[in-house]
């Protein structure tokens, strides 16, 4: 029997670190591929490269937007978030919620 409960703990434990953050890969390319059109200032907005937009259409948006702080905002500009998602062709639907921000309108 305490075989088989430190069996199963050892499992347990595997299973939360390979499981960590289900977006983490997602959030990695975000950053490397799409960081330099996300980030404050709010002008100008630059048209993303074909890499950030190939990170956009495969990313788990609602799991990245789960992670979005007040203090990520103040790195990354939500208004040039919404430029990069409208670009590349996945934009937020009206009264999409990410971090503290709700789209109420598409943002040109």
């Amino acid at each position: 029997m305490k075989n088989l409960m430190c069996l199963c703990f050892v499992l347990l434990s595997i299973i939360v670190a390979v499981s960590g953050d289900a977006c983490e890969g997602d959030r990695q390319d975000m950053i490397r591929e799409c960081g330099q059109y996300q980030k404050w200032p709010a002008e100008p907005k630059l048209d993303p490269s074909n890499a950030c937009c190939a990170v956009w259409q495969k990313a788990d948006i609602p799991c990245l937007c789960a992670g979005v702080t007040k203090e990520k905002e103040k790195t990354w500009c939500m208004d040039k978030v919404a430029y990069v998602a409208n670009f590349c062709k996945k934009p937020f639907s009206h009264g999409y919620k990410c971090g503290s921000h709700t789209f109420l309108s598409l943002v040109q």
